[in-house]
């Protein structure tokens, strides 16, 4: 049985990854920062709404519609301008979709903590408990999710795969493909 040739340091192979995965790093790195300042923002406004008597799961809400605002222009026009942008619209939409998402997902953090597990313990119904399960888990676990489905099927990346950069080809077999049927496919 013959054994896959492991890519040696001149590769193209090796070359390309180490391309790719450093252009993961940078995305990884604006959308980092871009999300900590959304952050630093969905944190202030959560926390004077808070103080100002508005209900925790909508002071939640409140805060996190507009850190997303400035989560989609940082993330738009830095982390993925290299992307396609041909429908801001379409863009805009789906952004607040996944983030709503997103969203969900903190907002059942805080109400898991706050709501049921409040009733045990009500150490978790305090505003410092409430900042960890919704500002600390809930925006931890939503940005992997964020990141995610952003790069998926928000800021689409729709350029022709890399042919190893130096016009060779990339190291992967060709295939053929089948013209589609103009019959949609229900799978």
């Amino acid at each position: 049985m013959p054994e896959t040739p492991q890519p040696q340091p001149h590769d193209p192979r090796s070359r390309g990854l180490r391309t790719k995965l450093r252009a993961l790093l940078r995305e990884v790195s604006k959308f980092g920062t871009v999300g900590a300042i959304s952050f630093a923002i969905d944190l202030f406004i959560f926390n004077v709404l808070l103080q100002t008597g508005v209900e925790t799961l909508l002071a939640k809400t409140i805060s996190t519609v507009f850190a997303t605002t400035v989560a989609f222009t940082g993330n738009r026009f830095w982390t993925w301008r290299h992307r396609t942008h041909d429908n801001m619209a379409r863009q805009y939409t789906m952004f607040f979709v996944l983030n709503a998402i997103g969203l969900g997902i903190g907002l059942a953090c805080l109400a898991i903590s706050h709501y049921g597990l409040g009733q045990i313990w009500p150490e978790l119904r305090t505003p410092l408990a409430d900042n960890i399960s919704g500002q600390f888990v809930g925006t931890a676990v939503g940005t992997l999710f964020r990141f995610w489905s952003y790069r998926r099927f928000v800021f689409r990346d729709t350029s022709p795969p890399d042919q190893g950069g130096s016009g060779q080809q990339s190291g992967r077999p060709t295939t053929n493909v089948a013209t589609p049927s103009p019959v949609r496919d229900s799978a």
